[in-house]
């Protein structure tokens, strides 16, 4: 059972005592304390679809992702190529077909494009996927980036450009560029590396 919380009010002890006792004098009021000093704020942009897109990491990340698009592609096209031989089977021989086979091609034909339009659907949904995962994964790195060139620049501020907001931008306050060579440097290994040929051995 839940208990209740009661608040008690408590009678002041002037009240209480037997004798009244001589008034006091008020406190004088707190004066507030004095507002804060704020300077004027240093603010930078920075484009981060370009960082993220452009960097080492990105690019190697989003052309893997591209790798797979135009696998799925071919994958797709072969599917509509499949489903057209049948519709044009269905046109130049429905005629001559018995009542059967008609009906057999027309159910090969929407089980075809039932089909094409689920690869569709799922294919578009993995690829929206993985682009979301290169994308978070390299933006959550290069956070620590963007604040170590904040502090360095003494800025109070990193906006994110936003071409809808921001009418004019001046190019000395855009640091994307600094930011996708400070990410290179940051991370220099995470690019796949070739092993090296062996060495052959020299002969005595």
């Amino acid at each position: 059972m839940i208990g209740l919380l009661v608040v008690l009010f408590l009678a002041p002890a002037a009240l209480l005592a037997q004798a009244p006792t001589p008034p006091q004098t008020p406190a004088a009021p707190a004066q507030p304390p004095a507002p804060a000093v704020i300077g004027p704020a240093k603010i930078a942009w920075l484009n981060l679809e370009q960082a993220i897109l452009t960097c080492e990491d990105g690019r190697r990340e989003f052309s893997e992702v591209q790798k797979f698009v135009d696998k799925k592609n071919s994958e797709l096209e072969q599917l509509r190529k499949e489903s057209e031989t049948l519709k044009n089977q269905l046109n130049v021989q429905g005629a001559k077909l018995t009542d059967e086979a008609r009906a057999d091609l027309e159910e090969q034909i929407e089980s075809k494009d039932t089909a094409l339009q689920r690869f569709q659907q799922d294919t578009q949904k993995e690829i929206d996927s993985r682009r979301v995962r290169v994308t978070n994964g390299i933006g959550r790195k290069m956070l620590p980036v963007i604040e170590r060139i904040a502090k360095e620049k003494g800025l109070s501020a990193v906006l994110y450009i936003n071409p809808s907001r921001d009418a004019f931008i001046d190019p000395e306050l855009v640091i994307t560029e600094e930011v996708i060579r400070g990410y290179n440097q940051a991370y220099p290994g995470t690019a796949a590396q070739a092993p090296a040929a062996p060495v052959p051995a020299k002969k005595e």
